[in-house]
């Protein structure tokens, strides 16, 4: 299949990089202490996934939106050997069985009564049309195209939701964990208030603020479980099963360039909306082509036989054989043709317009992600040192108040401050992962074979060569190869390619 005049580079080898003050990749390595080093295991297990990479892997396998999408493209697959009829010959048979009583004046041999009846087998080989099968074939190429960048998409979509589902839920299970142990911190500091407050020791107000302050720690308890259930249902609509055992991730560096213009170069070449673009144009130049045909000269070659039976009263048996050639030249059609033809003009300015929208919007998406991902990498290692202080503090306050130089409150606010302290640290790592592989997206390098999620992905090529040749056949296959008549397949039960 012919490539467009810009053919998305192949996937450059991409090294550590920095970007700034400090490199981005090293500033990414930053996280380490925060995210651990994503497991090599490639395996998916039937029921749980322990780290993003097998979660990636099973909504890779097993998520319907992208399954259905795979199924699109193969449709569009069949657009090609559609195109290839019109240099293949049409054969059509006919056959008719009547009764006739014939009756002349004067009367002739041939009056009577009879039942004729016979057959006729028609050849019909188009020789030329007009270029029309020839840019008919380069349009449906053009869309198949169209459809495996698509599915390009599709699968960068489903892997970013994949992978913001499970940061999300492990988000949502830290945050419990801190709002669990706040509630139980609280609890302690509540008893020894009242049990303060029996000896004489801090006022009926200190109590009353620690009761408060438990109250709204139980609230925000609450909340977070609410929050860590929703959490747990996109998680199992996205990826396939509910989550467990979940792992701190960890994006390798070598997946970030090293500044920010070869990330730009990398999403003009090989984001699925660029290079959708490119091939929609080259769709609509041969859409015109095609068009134009109609005004150009047809030639059939035509050969025909027939057999006929009880002809008349004196023929009972009558043979017909022709063979010809038929040329039909299209002088004038009332204009329609042509206003098809400038309307094709048109649609393929509108092609090539919108590919410069299309990188336009890619230039934004990509600064956009770079910038949060640079962001959330800036406040990470703030919230670290947050932490730390708040600690420190924490620890100081709570000796202080112990000897009298700080009130209930004072402890109680210091103890808030780090619970949000905390809190911001555990939303900020969840964004430096999400920021990340939003990050990837918007290259168009967030897909099965550049993360290397399974040994053997799925080929959108394969059912394309099983079908661009074929002359006949109703059944369709499998991705696995096999043949499917009437039956129903589900491909989350051996995955892409049915890999068993």
């Amino acid at each position: 299949m012919a490539q467009p005049s810009a053919q998305p580079a192949a996937p450059p080898d991409v090294r550590h990089a920095s970007s700034g003050s400090g490199s981005l990749a090293a500033a990414l390595l930053g996280c380490v202490s925060a995210v651990a080093l994503l497991s090599c295991t490639v395996n998916v297990g039937p029921a749980r996934a322990d780290t993003l990479r097998q979660a990636l892997a099973a909504a890779y396998r097993t998520n319907p939106r992208l399954d259905a999408e795979r199924a699109r493209l193969r449709a569009s697959d069949e657009e090609v050997p559609r195109a290839k009829a019109g240099w293949r010959p049409r054969i059509d048979g006919s056959a008719d069985f009547g009764q006739e009583k014939r009756r002349s004046k004067p009367a002739s041999s041939n009056d009577g009564s009879g039942r004729p009846w016979g057959y006729q087998v028609r050849l019909s080989q188009p020789v030329f049309r007009g270029f029309r099968t020839v840019n008919g074939v380069a349009a449906a190429e053009a869309q198949v195209r169209v459809s495996r960048e698509n599915l390009r998409l599709v699968e960068q979509q489903t892997l970013l939701a994949a992978a913001t589902a499970y940061m999300d839920v492990l988000r949502d299970r830290r945050l419990v964990r801190l709002q669990r142990n706040n509630v139980a911190v609280l609890s302690r500091e509540l008893d020894a208030a009242v049990a303060r407050r029996n000896a004489r020791e801090i006022t009926r107000t200190d109590v009353a603020q620690a009761r408060a302050r438990r109250a709204r720690a139980i609230s925000d308890l609450d909340s977070a479980r609410a929050a860590l259930r929703t959490s747990r249902a996109v998680y199992k609509q996205i990826i396939g099963h509910a989550p467990r055992n979940l792992h701190s991730p960890y994006l390798k560096a070598s997946l970030i360039p090293r500044t920010l213009r070869r990330a730009l170069h990398i999403a003009l070449n090989e984001s699925p909306n660029v290079v959708s673009a490119k091939y929609r144009e080259q769709e609509a130049r041969h859409q015109v082509a095609l068009v134009r045909g109609e005004l150009l000269p047809e030639v059939n070659l035509e050969a025909t036989y027939g057999r006929r039976f009880d002809v008349t009263g004196t023929v009972n048996d009558q043979d017909e054989t022709r063979v010809s050639g038929r040329i039909n030249v299209p002088f004038y059609r009332g204009g329609e043709v042509h206003a098809r033809v400038r309307q094709a003009k048109h649609r393929h300015v509108t092609r090539l317009q919108q590919i410069e929208q299309a990188r336009t919007e890619t230039r934004t998406q990509l600064i956009s992600a770079w910038s949060r991902l640079k962001a959330a990498r800036s406040r990470l290692r703030s919230d670290r040192m947050q932490v730390s202080a708040n600690r420190t503090a924490l620890d100081g306050v709570r000796l202080e108040e112990k000897v009298g130089q700080r009130t209930l409150l004072d402890l109680l606010n210091a103890q808030q401050e780090l619970l949000s302290a905390e809190i911001a640290l555990v939303r900020t790592r969840r964004e430096v992962v999400v920021a990340a592989y939003t990050l990837l997206g918007a290259m168009g390098r967030l897909n099965a074979q550049e993360l290397a999620l399974m040994s053997q992905v799925y080929d959108p090529a394969e059912h394309y060569h099983q079908v661009r040749r074929k002359w006949f056949g109703l059944r369709i296959t499998r991705p696995d190869g096999r043949h499917a008549d009437v039956e129903v397949w589900d491909d989350r039960e051996h995955g892409p390619g049915s890999l068993k």
